[in-house]
């Protein structure tokens, strides 16, 4: 057998962005996923982006990853969320066409240099003096590595329920991975149990189309992908309808028959994503919820019903669509259902996603109790980056909370009580006014670079973005705007009328007056030359330059905590003061800094003084710090 540099478990959106990464990189990669033909399988909603999801997609590309790429070559409803809110949370999304997805990312894989793809089931992980040596497959064979990576999405155990009828299976269709949880437990590791579900899929023909509402996609679409010029694939509307008092009364029906309601299902089910039968019990007092009816692709007749995931019988399922508007004659193609996996609390993890418990063992994804393919695909970057860079003997990449949504992400996971799959959303990021999705190639190129994931002309191209911001910024801050030329644009927009000549960033500071439109009124040549991603950095820069001065300190602020280390050898067990719960979850998480002991779930400020004044004193009698206890 083959002895490779990385191993990558699991062929799904973590797994490709893993392999992807570490074969970039030179290492001698194997992928080793359950069938072939099913990477990059959609499993749920064939849809990448969305609210803070597409922050993460921009920033994944920003990196070197692929998943923006990828949705850019088959996407079928480009759609640019939260527009009636402020830039920082606006948020990319599209639809895709799933089976062309599926084909790209394909493509990617098997074309990839020093990256092999093998057929088959880890079960299991070889050790040698506390690091792997080996993964373990089910058919009995054995790959030799030096780094594994597990991204095994709902296949642990993975069990799939439609009613009371339930069986072992990771997806519908596929089997279920057997025995990489008990090997897992018996090295020491502690899991859990999760749910997540989907809805049925209806037949394109089957909706009356005349009684719903059209979404029609953006025009011209936004690219995810900082390298593609533009989408030139043709468009498909997406549609909206509501349930109703009919449907809400067959759902109920089925409740004595519901694998969640009857106790057959334990794990615990996404909270910003419940099930159809979920909204109808736990939001009562509201008479319907909204359908989108998401097209699957140009030559796949599949629609996507989402906002209608159900584990309730087939009978119920039928009966409860057919009572949709647009939908009385909805022919089901696939029934929706609920799965079961296990997964492993990634307070196990370091920020590198890393397991502490082994070394050169990643997680990424799912097995980490995350929801979304975008959260599972940056885990695989950051677990391939990580992986290689140990490999290399080079530091590793940990980017901090003001940086990158992808640093939120996984400063919550090690750091945060994981219960339910944690999903992102743009108001876990306290610097989310740093963090747009269209900066995130001036925030992450550098690292992408710095790797060697980012080609260079791709990085020339950001270093020229960043010289013309600086040019624009300079040349707006000399202009003023004389009555005579704003007065006569500020009638037109509702604004008040000014009597000398104005300072351009001051006049831009007002909410209704726009910077593309005055400049040239200023300037006959203002727009020649300069990228609209430019224009819309500075103008940005320029109206909520109070609030970024504001986020900025508070940044710094959170770098000076950042940069207050605890020693790797603080024994919390005696630090007497702590409280019970606070020593508990310090020790369970080691954190490296103040900073991040600050964000553990159940640490208390009281807590974190405490640490303080206890390392400040272990530190100076360093070397042979006594054990005695403090408090």
């Amino acid at each position: 057998m083959n002895r490779y540099d990385v191993v990558i478990a699991g062929g799904g959106h973590a797994g490709i962005e893993a392999a992807l990464a570490t074969a970039r990189l030179g290492f001698k990669t194997a992928l080793v996923t359950l069938k072939k033909d099913t990477i990059g399988k959609m499993s749920c909603n064939p849809a990448i982006g969305g609210l803070a999801k597409g922050h993460l997609v921009r920033e994944i590309d920003a990196l070197g990853g692929e998943m923006g790429k990828i949705i850019d070559a088959t996407g079928i409803h480009f759609k640019m969320l939260n527009k009636s809110k402020g830039p920082a949370v606006w948020s990319p999304r599209a639809q895709a066409d799933r089976i062309a997805y599926m084909q790209e990312a394909q493509r990617r894989i098997f074309g990839q240099e020093h990256l092999d793809v093998i057929a088959g089931s880890v079960s299991g992980l070889q050790v040698r003096d506390g690091k792997v040596n080996a993964a373990l497959l089910e058919d009995g064979s054995r790959i030799p590595c030096r780094s594994l990576i597990l991204t095994c999405g709902t296949f642990l155990n993975g069990r799939i329920h439609i009613g009371l009828n339930n069986m072992e299976s990771g997806r519908a269709g596929e089997q279920a991975v057997k025995g990489l949880t008990e090997n897992l437990k018996d090295l020491g590791f502690t899991t859990g149990r999760l749910k997540t579900g989907t809805p049925p899929r209806i037949h394109i023909d089957s909706i009356d189309f005349s009684r719903i509402e059209e979404q029609q996609p953006d025009n011209p679409p936004m690219p995810f992908s900082f390298t593609t010029k533009a989408i030139e694939r043709p468009q498909l509307s997406c549609y909206i309808t509501y349930t109703n008092a009919a449907t809400h009364d067959s759902l109920k029906t089925g409740l004595d028959r519901s694998p969640m309601y009857t106790g057959v299902i334990t794990g615990m089910g996404p909270r910003y994503c419940p099930s159809i039968e979920d909204k109808v019990v736990r939001f009562a007092d509201k008479d319907r919820h909204q359908i989108f009816l998401e097209p699957e692709g140009f030559d796949n007749p599949e629609v996507y019903v989402n906002g209608f995931s159900t584990s309730l019988p087939a009978d119920v399922q039928e009966k409860a669509i057919r009572t949709v508007e647009g939908l009385e004659g909805a022919q089901i193609i696939r029934l929706g259902y609920a799965v079961e996996y296990d997964f492993f609390p990634s307070y196990q993890l370091h920020a590198t996603l890393e397991t502490k418990l082994v070394e050169n063992l990643f997680f990424a994804g799912q097995i980490n109790g995350t929801s979304g393919y975008e959260e599972a695909a940056a885990q695989g970057l950051m677990a391939g980056i990580n992986a290689a860079q140990k490999l290399a003997e080079r530091p590793p990449l940990i980017l901090d909370r003001s940086e990158a949504y992808i640093a939120v992400l996984i400063d919550d996971l090690i750091n945060k009580t994981i219960l339910e799959p944690y999903r992102m959303f743009t108001s876990r990021a306290e610097f989310r006014l740093l963090l747009r999705h269209d900066n995130a190639d001036l925030r992450l190129m550098d690292a992408g670079h710095r790797i060697g994931l980012l080609p260079e002309r791709v990085y020339e191209r950001v270093a020229r973005r960043r010289e013309e911001i600086a040019e624009l910024s300079a040349r707006i801050d000399k202009l003023s705007v004389p009555p005579a030329i704003f007065n006569a644009y500020a009638r037109g927009k509702g604004s008040s009328e000014i009597d000398f000549a104005t300072p351009l960033p001051q006049l831009l500071k007002r909410p209704e007056v726009s910077l593309e439109e005055l400049l040239p009124e200023v300037v006959p040549d203002g727009l020649n030359g300069y990228a609209p991603e430019s224009l819309t950095e500075v103008a940005f820069a320029v109206k909520y330059d109070g609030f970024l001065k504001r986020q900025q300190a508070l940044v710094d602020k959170f770098k000076r905590m950042e940069n207050n280390p605890i020693p790797e050898w603080i024994d919390y067990q005696a630090i007497g003061s702590l409280s019970t719960e606070g020593r508990e979850k310090l020790q369970q998480v080691r954190p490296v800094s103040i900073g991040q002991a600050a964000r553990i779930s159940g640490v208390r400020q009281s807590d974190l003084a405490i640490v303080m004044v206890y390392v400040e004193k272990a530190q100076r009698r360093r070397p042979g710090v006594s054990r005695e206890t403090v408090g």
